[in-house]
């Protein structure tokens, strides 16, 4: 049919098992019998074809002396590395066709290729050593076998690249004489012909004239198939066309000798602009930059490759930046984590100044107020707890709500500066004119806070909002008989409700100038009584769970 050259990616390794093959016109003259494979090796040497075989890299296995295999001429130039490591393969042994097939063929190539680690077959060698003299690769053996081309030369640049020269063919190979493929597209890119179209006569002659033509097993069951980057059920025979196809266009992928140096550099350079950019951003602008790197790094390999077989890894300066974007983040995290923990110990430092600070003022007006207002604090964290145990304000009373319930407690009596002397420090019972005015208190401390606000300009503080409900609401009742506003059940704050119980507790049990201390048992008795009147019902349970230790810090206040 024509065929510049035929590559057989078949091992005939056995005889023929169909037996003798017998024309009646060659028993009537007495000629010797023919056998399948002497035909086959008639129609070898009668044409130009290359045989396959495969080399063997295990002590154990097969040595090949019996095999007729076909070297090459290699001229290897490797300067300072005369006794390093050869920039080939040095198989063991070979597993090859019948002596008398190869004799026939007058050409011969392996067929090995291995992939990479993640199962990819991406690089094919092209000559390999046995016995001390070196072998040309099936698609090699088939150029050459086209060209002529007898003698090849190794030129070693380091131990990652180095060039293999055939004809005026220059090709960019690693250092062990693999080529890294350049596949045109998923398989069958290549026409395949069916051996019984050809067989039949189905097949134009022109479909292979002047071409090489490689035939292979692609039926199930007996093909050979591999993944490439492309497919992941490639031919292998279509491997081997694709290799000659590369020798022929001189098409390779190009990867400079300096490529893991120009992928290190790349790395550096990105990693040094990612951080570089998150030092003049923000987070967000800073990610969106980053990809967008990365995407043109990708389109830019994608482009290279395709459009002139320029091979630049984007694999290694993806990594760069995505570990320099983590990195960055993860140290933005970092700095601004610093600066809230910082900023939250500011706070904490100034909340605790403003209550300190409105303390020493009450305690100015009245020194009794002042204890008071001091005890609650250790009170109000004790029954905050105790109540979080409760599943209906275990959402609430949060640890840090907790720590800020019994750090604001003591501001629960401010208003009361705004108590003229003679009543906050009278002896006896109040007229009904002075009471109204010492129940006032709830409603000034609540304005120095708002006021507070409005000048500072806060909104929507959660400290300066629980203060408010604290000073506002701890002398609201359960039942709705309370003041200032009166409020009844659930629409009482939770801070009011514990400062409530705990505010009178302290009241009751500690002596003052215009007042006897009532014992504790008997204030115990009192609070539980105005469950579900004047308390919390849920308050007063928690309240009755820590009476004892109630009672321990009391002794402890009176000394």
């Amino acid at each position: 049919m024509g065929a510049a050259a035929i590559a057989i990616d078949i091992i005939f390794a056995e005889s023929d098992r169909y037996g003798e093959v017998q024309p009646a016109a060659a028993r009537a003259s007495g000629a010797a019998p023919s056998t399948p494979d002497d035909t086959l090796a008639t129609a070898l040497h009668e044409s130009r074809v290359v045989l396959g075989y495969a080399l063997t890299f295990d002590s154990g296995g097969p040595t090949g002396k019996s095999c007729v295999l076909h070297p090459v001429g290699l001229a290897v130039l490797q300067p300072g590395e005369e006794n390093g490591d050869a920039p080939y393969f040095r198989a063991t042994g070979a597993v090859c066709s019948l002596p008398g097939l190869a004799q026939a063929a007058g050409a011969s190539g392996f067929l090995n290729a291995a992939p990479d680690s993640d199962g990819i077959l991406r690089r094919v060698p092209l000559v390999a050593e046995l016995n001390g003299r070196r072998y040309p690769s099936l698609g090699v053996a088939a150029v050459a076998a086209v060209t002529g081309a007898r003698e090849l030369s190794l030129r070693v640049s380091n131990v990652n690249a180095a060039t293999l020269t055939m004809d005026d063919r220059v090709i960019p190979v690693d250092g062990k004489s693999n080529l890294l493929v350049r596949y045109r597209g998923r398989k069958k890119t290549f026409p395949y012909l069916s051996a019984a179209d050809v067989l039949n006569g189905q097949i134009s002659p022109d479909a292979v004239r002047g071409k090489i033509a490689f035939v292979g097993t692609t039926a199930l069951g007996t093909r050979e198939v591999v993944a490439t980057p492309l497919d992941t059920l490639f031919a292998g025979v279509e491997v081997q066309a694709t290799v000659a196809d590369n020798l022929i266009e001189q098409s390779f992928v190009q990867r400079s000798p300096h490529g893991r140096l120009l992928d290190s550099v790349i790395v550096i350079v990105l990693g040094i602009a990612v951080a570089l950019l998150f030092a003049r951003t923000s987070v967000v602008p800073g990610l969106i930059t980053g990809g967008a790197g990365v995407a043109v790094i990708w389109t830019e390999s994608v482009w290279l490759f395709s459009s002139s077989g320029v091979f630049l890894s984007p694999l290694f300066p993806t990594i760069g930046v995505t570990a320099a974007l983590i990195s960055m983040t993860f140290a933005r995290f970092l700095v601004e984590r610093g600066r809230a923990e910082s900023a939250g110990r500011e706070r904490t430092t100034a909340q605790s100044l403003m209550v300190q600070t409105l303390l020493s003022l009450t305690e100015t007006r009245d020194a009794e107020t002042g204890k008071h207002s001091r005890r609650t604090q250790q009170y109000a964290r004790l029954l905050a707890r105790q109540l979080a145990l409760n599943p209906d304000f275990r959402a609430y009373l949060t640890p840090d709500r907790i720590d800020l319930l019994s750090s604001l407690a003591p501001l629960h009596d401010i208003g009361k500066v705004g108590i003229p002397d003679h009543i906050l420090n009278k002896p006896g019972a109040l007229t009904p004119e002075e009471l109204a005015q010492m129940r006032s208190h709830p409603v000034l401390g609540r304005d120095v806070i708002l006021k507070a606000e409005q000048r500072v300009g806060v909104r929507d503080d959660v400290t300066l909002a629980m203060a408010k409900d604290i000073v506002y609401t701890h002398h609201e009742r359960w039942d709705g008989t309370g003041y200032p506003q009166g409020l009844r059940g659930p629409d009482i704050p939770i801070p009011g409700r514990v400062m409530g119980v705990v505010d009178v507790y302290d009241a009751a049990v500690t002596r003052t100038l215009y007042q006897k201390s009532v014992s504790h048992e008997d204030v115990v008795k009192l609070i539980v009584k105005g469950r579900g009147t004047h308390f919390d019902p849920a308050v007063v349970d928690a309240f009755i769970g820590v009476a004892d230790v109630f009672k321990h810090l009391s002794q402890e206040a009176q000394g």
